[in-house]
């Protein structure tokens, strides 16, 4: 019984350093980078210079990417101000398309 107790807790000990060593120091988690997603998205939601919809949001390693369509550079320029001052968001790439 103390040799299976052993087995198991050193499995466990090495199951947990197993998962340490994947964890990236200083990088984001998918789960991080879901929430800064929805916050952007929230925040052009949310201003009421932005009267559109079609702006899609994608974040990875905290770098968030805007695509799709506006009505004017103004809206484009508008879309990234507001993305830049959501807490998590490293940097914003503009991919907006103006129609």
């Amino acid at each position: 019984m103390i040799k299976l107790k052993q087995r198991f807790t050193l499995a466990i000990a090495a199951a947990l350093l197993g998962l340490a060593g994947c964890a990236s120091p200083g990088g984001t988690s998918f789960f991080d980078d879901a929430a800064v997603t929805m916050r952007v998205k929230k925040a052009i939601y949310n201003e009421p210079s932005l009267k559109v919809m079609n702006i899609g949001v994608t974040t990875e390693d905290g770098v968030v990417d805007l695509t799709g369509t506006v009505k004017s550079k103004a809206e484009r320029s508008k879309a990234t101000a507001v993305a830049v001052k959501v807490e998590g968001v490293k940097k914003v790439k503009n991919d907006l398309k103006v129609e």
